[in-house]
């Protein structure tokens, strides 16, 4: 009996240690180490306008649906572009209801942005992400977008093309996956242009 309190005694201290470290310190050093090193990222990669307000995170897409700004990708995610519901559409290659989706979606984005009717459209206009939250499109699909966007905006096209140039990103370490144009980047930095006159 004796051996056995003697080891149950040893079993909760350790567990004790265990959770004061596992629990509480670790976490602490990790946490402190992060908004040292890196604190935007650690804070979720927030974007702000001009007055401070939080208008979203780099990370995540949102669903801008006026002809003034750039359109992410179809998010499948939820209702669309719920974070707290990411994901694709879980539909295979033969699927009918895919392939009726990416029709309807490739004749409104040729409409939308005044395209021919044979008009190439990027695969990434028209189908959603894995987690239907992704920030970014394709560089072609900026292009394609870009003269909507001048033209309601009223704003010369090479400006626009300016702005997708400063929030276009890089491929990882240089040489893994193609530039992509971070599209609540671009929106916030298309807001911040001083408005035109009539």
């Amino acid at each position: 009996m004796k051996a056995f309190l003697l080891e149950l005694k040893a079993s909760v201290l350790i567990t004790a240690i265990l959770v004061v470290l596992l629990c509480g310190v670790y976490p602490l050093v990790v946490w402190a180490g992060a908004q040292l090193l890196f604190p935007a990222r650690a804070n979720g990669s927030l974007l702000t306008d001009g007055d401070g307000t939080v208008r979203g995170s780099a990370l995540l897409a949102q669903n801008f649906s006026s002809e003034k700004y750039f359109q992410p990708r179809p998010s499948a995610a939820g209702t669309g572009y719920d974070a707290t519901n990411s994901s694709g559409t879980n539909l295979g290659p033969t699927s009918q209801k895919l392939a009726d989706s990416i029709k309807a979606a490739v004749g409104a984005y040729r409409l939308v942005n005044g395209l021919a009717a044979d008009a190439p459209v990027p695969a990434d206009a028209v189908t959603s992400s894995g987690s239907g939250l992704d920030p970014h499109i394709s560089l072609a699909n900026a292009e394609l977008q870009a003269p909507r966007v001048a033209r309601v905006r009223r704003l010369p096209l090479a400006s626009v093309q300016g702005l997708i140039d400063r929030s276009t990103t890089g491929r990882d370490l240089g040489i893994l996956g193609e530039p992509g144009v971070n599209v609540l980047l671009l929106d916030l930095a298309l807001d911040r242009l001083p408005p035109i006159a009539p």
